[in-house]
Order: structure tokens, then sequence, then C-alpha cells
């Protein structure tokens, strides 16, 4: 892009930063990828290794189940780690470990190599063969990170649930993958406090009767049910001599499933979005390289959880394909002080923290003063996660975090692409609150209903209209469902389901959803699971669930509730149902407000109208009410 005059707010990137940059310009990216597309990605995919080269780099003959580098055979896993442990990395750290009690531990290459293989060869013990799901369910440890590599060495596909959600949703994910295996801690620490996941966990086998062996990891220690027959301790597997033999490696073939996540979606069961060895692999490489800028001596902190796409593709995957050094830290922001982080950055010498606006809101409300007090000095690169963050986040993670030294690198992208999509590049200028222009050669839209282009500065429906590697590949077990969602609205495009407009510039600003999901601290939530969660509440007859804003959330949960017949709003039962629906969805869906009503504002054919009640608890005008039911 080079140094281009733009208009509006614009930061310019320093000399020191281009100089030290992994790609100068990317102006030789746009021109490679307009030249020639596939070979563009071929070469990113030359720096990986193969067991066997592809015939095609895109198959398009099915659309919209596009294949990604089709004859071609690989193994994530064996690029993570077997790749880098035949190098000078081998005793490089890979992993760096704080929990929240203070306890902390690294591992090298070798060393995680050494302990991917025989979690492996555990798995390969209870018959876990290729193609096989395996459920995880755990905290911020570096066993999660284990155990998701040793699923894609011997090709087994990871569903690893989010720690934060409760039974309902553990439950409802085993039973949609039809896991074998269940990967859960006996705990975690979050804020002081123990999150009792194997008593989750064990209540949610009791409803899902697929499971046939759990491996409990020792995190908190304290008392656990074991099922006798089924639970077995990790640390006394470990033990076995079985778990010391040699693990080959499954040669996979490009496409065959790595893992599947579950995203909250429009109706009530969330999708179970599929992602694959090759295609995944070369765009979580690529864009760790290039967007956040790693390099070899590189300490990254991606402050996620492993159990959403951000802790996925970089967390786990992108960083360990680059030879980076993982920085991990298992709890809550600001515990015990609101010191934590910046004293963990200055501790351990972190050099590229990746994080939510969410947590960036919440680091405001506590001023300057707390990470003023230490030396940051050795951060290069900042960047932001989850949702579209407001400038003024925006200006104080570049003033008090990055010094004023440090890009904000502001990204975009989705379960569904597995990949960033919309991002600068530290070289780039940058626009507070924009996520700046699509990667090299991906064309992307914001359009109207009917699909047309709209004018600079309009909102509209952002569309991506160019394949890209880590795309997702179906929704597992439901592919039409991934063509009616995705691909439909505008054929030969992918429906993102955010609105989004375009500056005079060429610079993409998200806005939101536009779909029945909520984005509460960057998670994604579905209303209809919020909502389904409030109706098996017995005293509940009719819910609808929307999200308001909230200065640090981003989106809080605001519902409205119909009670069954002679039933009496209070108090007491406001906290009942807080309580059912971080019993039901997890901690994270506990609604802010909960509102009493007679009747729900719904079209004559019988949705619920959510905008009118949005509007109405933001004390708006609701705009046109005519397809409003009388």
């Amino acid at each position: 892009m080079g140094q281009i005059e733009l208009t509006g707010d614009v930061y310019y990137p320093s000399p020191e930063t281009i100089a030290n940059a992994n790609l100068k310009d990317r102006s030789e990216f746009d021109k490679r990828a307009e030249q020639d597309y596939e070979g563009f990605w071929a070469d990113f995919a030359n720096e990986l290794d193969w067991f066997q080269k592809w015939d095609k780099v895109i198959d398009d003959s099915e659309k919209p189940f596009y294949k990604w580098f089709t004859g071609g055979r690989t193994n994530i896993s064996y690029n993570c780690l077997d790749r880098h442990v035949k190098t000078y990395r081998r005793n490089k750290l890979a992993l760096i470990w704080e929990g929240e009690d203070g306890e902390h531990r690294t591992m090298s290459y070798f060393r995680l190599h050494n302990d991917v293989c025989r979690f492996a060869n555990l798995l390969k013990s209870m018959a876990v063969k290729k193609g096989d799901r395996v459920t995880i369910y755990m905290g911020r440890t570096p066993e999660i990170i284990i155990a998701m590599l040793a699923c894609a060495r011997i090709g087994a596909v990871h569903s690893v649930v989010y720690g934060g959600f409760s039974v309902e949703s553990l439950t409802e994910r085993i039973e949609d993958s039809q896991s074998r295996v269940l990967i859960v801690a006996d705990g975690a620490y979050q804020r002081g406090k123990i999150v009792k996941l194997k008593d989750i966990a064990d209540e949610a086998l009791q409803r899902a009767g697929t499971v046939e062996h759990v491996i409990v990891v020792k995190r908190t220690g304290q008392d656990v049910y074991m099922e006798p027959g089924r639970d077995m301790w990790y640390h006394e597997l470990n033990k076995l001599p079985i778990a010391n033999q040699p693990c080959v490696v499954e040669e996979t073939s490009s496409e065959d499933p790595l893992f599947i996540l579950y995203t909250s979606g429009t109706t009530g069961k969330p999708k179970a979005i599929l992602h694959t060895h090759g295609g995944y692999m070369v765009g979580t490489y690529v864009t760790t390289k290039y967007y956040l800028d790693v390099q070899d001596a590189d300490r990254i902190w991606c402050t996620a959880d492993p159990g959403w796409i951000t802790g996925h593709s970089y967390i786990v995957y992108g960083p360990l394909l680059n030879g980076a050094t993982i920085f991990m830290y298992e709890g809550a922001p600001y515990h015990p002080y609101p010191n934590r982080w910046w004293q963990m950055i200055e501790k351990y010498g972190i050099n590229i923290l990746y994080t939510a606006p969410t947590a960036i809101r919440g680091f405001m409300r506590f001023g300057d003063s707390w990470a003023n007090r230490h030396d940051l000095s050795s951060l290069r690169i900042l960047g932001s996660v989850g949702e579209p963050i407001n400038p003024e986040a925006w200006k104080w993670y570049h003033r008090v975090i990055g010094r004023e030294r440090c890009p904000v690198i502001d990204t975009w992208w989705q379960t569904e692409t597995g990949m960033h999509m919309i991002s600068p590049f530290p070289t780039m200028p940058l626009k507070p609150g924009s996520g700046s222009l699509p990667f090299p050669g991906v064309k992307m839209e914001v359009v109207d209903e009917q699909g047309n282009p709209v004018k600079a500065n309009e909102e509209g429906y952002l569309i991506i209209k160019t394949p890209w590697p880590a795309m997702v590949r179906t929704i597992f077990n439901d592919p039409q469902r991934m063509v009616d969602q995705y691909w439909t609205k505008y054929p030969g495009a992918y429906m993102t389901g955010d609105s989004a407009k375009i500056d005079e510039d060429g610079y993409i600003w998200v806005i939101g959803r536009v779909d029945d999901v909520i984005k509460v601290s960057g998670y994604r939530l579905g209303t209809a699971e919020i909502e389904s969660a409030f109706v098996s509440h017995h005293a509940v007859a009719e819910a609808a669930a929307i999200g308001v804003p909230h200065e640090i959330k981003g989106n809080a949960i605001y519902a409205y509730i119909i009670l069954k017949q002679n039933l009496q709003p209070s108090d007491e039962l406001i906290e009942e149902l807080r309580k059912h629906i971080a019993h039901e969805v997890g901690p994270i869906a506990k609604p802010e407000h909960i509102e009493f009503v007679d009747k729900l504002p719904k079209t004559r054919s019988g949705k619920i109208m959510r905008r009118v009640l949005k509007a109405q608890a933001m004390g708006e005008d609701p705009g046109n009410i005519s397809t409003l039911e009388e």
C-alpha cells in the first residue's frame, strides 16, 4: 500500500516497524495474488512439509464444497512439532504457561512433541482411529494443547468445548459429534474459585450415551467422582508402557477432517463447523506469519480460550506452525489485581499480544496507572479480535499498552473462515475501528438486499466472493445446512452474516451481526439457544433474548420473559432464571437484565421482532412495524 495519504483519523507505521516486518510492502502480495491466485497460495504451502504434493490447489468442481491442495498428503501436528524437532528449534521453548494460582511450567518443542506422542498412544490404546471424534472439555492448561495435537497426530477429529459452557451445551456437543472419548480436567481456576469441570461432565454423561472412555487431567486436586471402568487419571495412564512406544504420525489427506467446532447459529442447534488438515494449516500459518508478524524469537500471547476458533488458530496451530513460543495464562484478567496481564508481559518478555476489545475496555476502567507501573517495552505487535474495536479502546490500547510504538492489528474473521480475512499488515496505515483490507487476492464486497454493491460509507451485507484455504468445508453431518446458511442468499458468494461499510479508501468497517446471534465479550451466543434454555425452566412460557450495547462486554443479554399462568414476577425469580441460564448454557450467557412481559412483538408468521424489542430496551423508535401481528 505504501505511504499514501488517507482520509480520516490515520496512524502511520514507524520506520522501525517497517524495517523489522516479515512483509515490508503488501503491494508485492497483491500483485502476486492478482496475477496467479493459485500459485500465490501454492508458494505458501511449499513452505510447509508434505508427505506427498498436491495435484490441484483449488478444486471447485462441487461448489460451494471447495477443496484445497487435493491429492496432497500432510499432517498439521507433524508440521507443528516434528518439523521443528529436526532443527535447532528442538530445544527452543514451545510453551510457557502460568496458572492463576501462580504455578508455571515451560515445555521445549522436544518435550511437547514427546508428550503429544504419549497422549496419542493412549488414545490409540482406546481404539481411537482416524476420523473418530474426541471431545475435549478443559480449562487453559498445557494438556488442552497436548490433547488437540495428539488427536491431529493420529487423524482423529477433536471437538473442543469451551470450559465456560455447562451441562446442556456439553451434552449437545458430545451427542452431535458421537464422541467415544472425553478428555476433561478435574477443574480449572477462575477468579480465585474452582470451576468444577468434572462434575459438569459427569452430569452431561448421564444424558450423552456415546462416551466409553474419560481421561481426567488433574489440575485442582479436589475430590471428584471416578466411574469405574470409564474414568481414568491421565497422570496414571501416562506411566503405562504403552504411552512410551514410538508414535508414527498418520499421513492425512489435505481434505481429511482436523476438527469440528460448534458455533451459535440462528436456529437452536449450534453448527459443527468442520476444518481440514491442509487448507486450514496453510491459512493459519500465513496469517500468523504476516498479519501478527510472528518471528523466530517471538513470544506470542493470544488471550482467547482454546475452546473458541481464536484459540485453535492463534494459540495453538498458527504460532506452532511458525515455530514461535506460545504463552498461555489460565485465569481471569484482573485476578488478583488489574495489573496481572502487564506483570506477566514484563516477566516473560511477551512480544505479541492478541486480545479482545472487551478485555481492553475492561482495563480502561482501571485507568492508566496499573499498566504504567510495568515495563512493556518487549511488546512489538498488538492485536484485536472477536468484535469490531471502538476507536476509543483502539487509541487507549495503542497509547497506554503499546506506548505509541506498536501497530494495532484489528482482525476480522469467523469460526467458519478459520483464518484472518480482513486485517492490516503492521506496515500499513491504520484507522482506529477499521480492519482495513481483505487478505491479498480475496475479493469482498458490501452489498444491499439484492446483492448490488452499496456506495462508499453506506451500510450493507458483507460477502466474500473468492475461496480461501481455511474456509469451512461443511457442517458436520448436515451439509445442506451449510449451503442454506452461507451460500444461498447471494449465489456464488459466502454470506458472512455481518453488516459493514467500505470507506472512500477501500477500508472495511465491520459493524456487527445481522442475524440472531449476540456477541458477548467477543463470544457468539445464539438467541435461540438462550431462549430455549429459558423455556426449559418450569416458570417460563415464552422468552426472547436480544443484545444491547454494554460498555465493557460490547453487548449484554437483555431478556423478555412471559411467565406461565398464575405465576408472579419477583426479584427471587429473576435471580433463579439467571442461575438457570448459567447452568444450561454457561456463565457467559447470564442475562444482564430480565423484563417480564405479557406478550412479545411478532410478525404474522410468528417470528419474534427482536429489533422492536431492542428499540424498546434502548428507548428508541421501533421504526416500521407494519408486519407486526395485530
